[in-house]
């Protein structure tokens, strides 16, 4: 999943930033909403952590942007400002959930769960290729009921490749999938990824092929 991490408290947002990495997102950081547009232009974010109180306006004006691009994209609000109103503002205008700062990473990570399993995506949960099944969701894979333990990024990649099994990934979709803006991606670097993910996936029995296509991007499909 990548985030887009909108806050100002530079302190917060290092904090946060780096326990989501922990947790295999990749995040972008803006600390302001001028930024914040900038960036869900640029990428396609999976959701999006908006304060409130931002150096050039209230993050709620931000949500409608969002959404009229992006109307499946999951926000949560995290503000101070935690009045009765204050939250049914922030309902009312869009977000998906609204927390209160102080707060727990382990609450903001079980919100962050609850948001990824809105029905609209309960019934595509699971995708099968060859022996693999992969939790969108969660964003796990398993092979014969077992967890392949991987390499955020590598996990990335593969998350990106199985939703559109069968069918070629662009190079710069895949990329976007699995850095951050201010990640140094060298020429190679996707390249390293995918090698090992495909070591990994053939030691372990996965039953898939990831096919290079020359000047275009990768391919994934089951093993005939």
């Amino acid at each position: 999943m990548r985030i887009l991490l909108v806050e100002d408290e530079l302190q917060l947002a290092g904090t946060l930033r780096a326990a989501l990495e922990r947790e295999r997102f990749v995040v972008d950081f803006a600390d302001r909403l001028s930024t914040a547009r900038e960036a869900a232009a640029l990428a396609a974010f999976e959701l999006v952590l908006l304060d409130r109180t931002l150096p050039d306006g209230d993050g709620l004006s931000l949500v409608p942007v969002l959404r009229a691009s992006n109307p499946g994209l999951a926000i949560i609000v995290l503000s101070a400002r935690g009045d009765v109103s204050d939250r049914v503002a922030g309902l009312d205008e869009g977000a998906d959930d609204y927390l209160i700062k102080p707060f727990s990473l382990d609450e903001l990570l079980a919100r962050i769960r609850a948001v990824r399993r809105r029905p609209a995506d309960l019934a595509n949960d699971d995708v099968r290729a060859g022996s693999l099944i992969f939790d969108l969701t969660n964003e796990e894979a398993t092979i014969a009921g077992k967890r392949l333990d991987l390499p955020r990024r590598e996990l990335r990649v593969l998350a990106a490749l199985i939703r559109r099994r069968g069918r070629t990934v662009l190079r710069e979709s895949l990329e976007q999938a699995v850095f951050g803006f201010d990640d140094e991606i060298q020429s190679n670097t996707l390249d390293s990824h995918i090698s090992r993910l495909r070591r990994k996936l053939a030691d372990a029995g996965a039953g898939v092929e990831i096919h290079a296509i020359r000047g275009v991007g990768y391919l994934l499909r089951g093993e005939a």
